[in-house]
């Protein structure tokens, strides 16, 4: 336990840093100062977080770009007809009808239920990230919509890993001084967020025995993010870098 408390820690240390901001998506929000315009960038940007980075960078920007470089503002203020520059919007399966609901879906969400953070909310220290990916997932869904809407925001009750929404929340929650996570949301603790369990953090994990469970879904994500508690039961998810770092630079 020793030695791999050590090499998490060392990996920490390599990929939590001000340099990693650049080659990776959340760079996208990092082009912000202000709560909300943070918040709502990074929640579109993880909408998109599959595939090269490059690419996801590059549409995020794209995205922004027709926000006005001002998400907050625009999904507060936008009406119907600003929403027809959408219409032309395509990553991967994504295109933009669905972007347009969730525009549509998160100006009601900020003007009659306090914003996203609060969307995103838990009740009580036994609740987890899945808890609050399910209550958004029902308030955000109650809005009408075309049903190939929902594939874009995975469902816990299906045992879905729901990578996205647990790297998103993972930005909005974690802080430390590095600079990396925002650390905005107070209403989720560290404590309570789920590893994003993607292709690269699956494959180290199992080759350091963090990780049993051969499907990549919801419970192989609860046994990860339990297995990295009992290395740091307070901010298990930061070894996140260390195993996404190691990952995708075939390292292990």
């Amino acid at each position: 336990m020793k030695d791999l408390r050590e090499w998490l820690d060392y990996g920490l240390t390599q990929y939590n840093r001000i340099e990693f901001i650049q080659n990776d998506p959340i760079l996208i929000p990092h082009l912000f100062t202000q709560k909300e315009d943070i918040e709502i960038s990074a929640f579109f940007v993880s909408l998109i977080a599959w595939g090269k980075r490059t690419s996801i960078i590059r549409s995020g920007k794209k995205l922004m770009l027709l926000m006005d470089h001002a998400p907050a503002d625009f999904i507060r203020n936008h009406r119907p007809q600003d929403l027809k520059r959408f219409e032309s919007f395509v990553y991967r399966t994504l295109n933009g009808s669905d972007i347009q609901f969730f525009i549509s879906a998160l100006q009601k969400i900020y003007l009659e239920a306090g914003g996203l953070e609060t969307a995103f909310s838990i009740q009580g220290e036994n609740e987890s990230a899945y808890h609050a990916i399910d209550r958004f997932r029902q308030l955000l869904f109650s809005l009408e919509h075309e049903m190939r809407t929902e594939k874009h925001i995975g469902n816990p009750s299906k045992n879905s890993a729901c990578k996205r929404l647990n790297m998103y929340l993972r930005w909005m929650v974690r802080y430390d001084e590095q600079g990396v996570d925002f650390g905005i949301w107070k209403t989720i603790l560290p404590a309570q967020l789920i590893c994003p369990l993607d292709v690269h953090t699956a494959r180290v994990a199992r080759k350091l025995n963090l990780l049993s469970r051969k499907q990549n879904d919801r419970k192989a994500a609860e046994e990860l993010t339990r297995n990295l508690s009992y290395i740091c039961a307070l901010d298990p998810v930061k070894y996140d870098f260390a195993l996404f770092g190691a990952g995708i630079n075939g390292l292990l």
